[in-house]
């Protein structure tokens, strides 16, 4: 008896950590991918952590958001722009930096909230989610480029990717929930 619940735990640990590197490779394939939308093309990277936090929870997706930024840490390619624009702790220190620390919020709020409400109250919670993300980001572009770059580069332009990204994640909630129940 003692053998099969090692085993389970096993598997269990093993299946988690398999959930933990598929959903780092899923965002660093949202980094990588620029979607054509007005005025700049976007990345998927945002909708990609609130969807881990949504389908993972809160713990799980913590884990999975840590580990990608630790990989990043360590230099592998996995966030927009690289290796192009750097790798690594250097690349983490630059522009992009803030908001890459406001993933972990984001995951957290995401993965934590009650999303079994109306539509209208899983909009503002997922808004709130992604908001978090900006809240770290914006202030360490602003400290980085002055706040004139920071609003047009790091808030005005992907205003509209982010309405668009919290309204599909809005519909698709209860769908994503589910997938809790895997885990």
């Amino acid at each position: 008896m003692m053998e099969l619940a090692k085993k389970i735990e096993s598997a269990n640990i093993i299946k988690k950590i398999s959930i933990i590197l598929i959903g780092t490779l899923i965002l660093t394939i949202s980094a990588k991918i620029k979607v054509p939308f007005y005025p700049v093309p976007m990345t998927m990277q945002t909708f990609v952590v609130v969807l881990i936090g949504i389908t993972l929870g809160w713990k799980l997706g913590l884990i999975t958001i840590i580990a990608y930024l630790f990989e990043g840490a360590i230099g592998l390619p996995v966030f927009a722009g690289t290796p192009e624009k750097g790798i690594g702790i250097s690349y983490m220190f630059g522009p992009t930096g803030g908001y890459l620390v406001g993933f972990i919020s984001s995951v957290f709020i995401a993965g934590f909230v009650n999303l079994n409400k109306n539509i209208f109250i899983k909009f503002l919670l997922i808004f709130l989610s992604i908001f978090a993300i900006y809240l770290t980001g914006v202030p360490w572009l602003v400290y980085l480029a002055g706040w004139e770059v920071a609003y047009v580069w790091g808030v005005k332009n992907f205003i509209l990717a982010e309405i668009f990204k919290i309204s599909i994640l809005a519909l698709s909630a209860n769908k994503l929930l589910k997938f809790r129940k895997f885990i």
